[in-house]
């Protein structure tokens, strides 16, 4: 009889040391062996302090083989999971969650506005704008508004466009370019900990 598992990459356990297929798993078997599957005890974590563990497909077949025999079982998931164990549960600080948030929004604002003013600068925009209006008027003046204010708020409307997202809200619902990156920015971090666990259990392999 088949049985499909499909592991996820990363699974965050709180406050209790008992790692089962149900926590970094998805099964689909009889409904006769559903709930002895998800319950098979995959690890139990004897540290009491923060920390990453590493749980192989391999591991979760052999846990499943073990106290079921004589099963095919299939994997449609991840070959390797990142267990992030956490002694206590964390709790959020609304104050400093604001504090941050203001933080950073500071933080990005002066340096896109840096960015922004310095482009201008250094490709003389100013003079451009100035050239544009003598082009169109016949007159010479500095800083134009007719010219400024227009692209001034074109700008604005090409970032919110660009960002997706504006006033806590998104304009489509396509990722949002920066959601894009952090996906990209914690997929790789999940690699790079898988690489690094599964380095360190080889090593450790070795030596028995």
């Amino acid at each position: 009889m088949d049985i499909y598992v499909k592991t996820a990459k990363k699974a965050s356990v709180a406050e209790r040391k008992d790692i089962y297929v149900k926590d970094i798993a998805e099964v689909f078997a009889p409904d006769n062996l559903l709930k002895r599957i998800k319950n098979i005890k995959l690890l139990e974590i004897k540290s009491d302090e923060k920390k990453n563990y590493l749980i192989t497909i391999i591991d979760v077949i052999s846990a499943i083989d073990k106290a079921l025999p004589g099963h095919t079982i299939n994997n449609v998931g991840e070959m390797d999971t990142i267990i992030e164990y956490s002694p206590k549960r964390k709790k959020d600080n609304k104050f400093f969650k604001v504090l941050k948030i203001i933080f950073v929004t500071i933080i990005l604002a002066g340096g896109s506005s840096t960015a922004i003013m310095s482009f201008h600068s250094d490709a003389q925009m100013a003079t451009v704008f100035e050239n544009y209006y003598y082009i169109f008027f016949n007159e010479k003046i500095e800083n134009p508004i007719i010219i400024d204010l227009p692209y001034s708020l074109g700008l604005a409307l090409g970032i919110i466009v660009f960002f997706n997202h504006f006033s806590g809200k998104k304009i489509t619902d396509d990722p949002t370019p920066i959601e894009v990156e952090m996906s990209v920015y914690e997929s790789d971090v999940t690699d790079n900990i898988i690489d690094t666990l599964n380095t360190e259990r080889i090593r450790k392999d070795g030596e028995k």
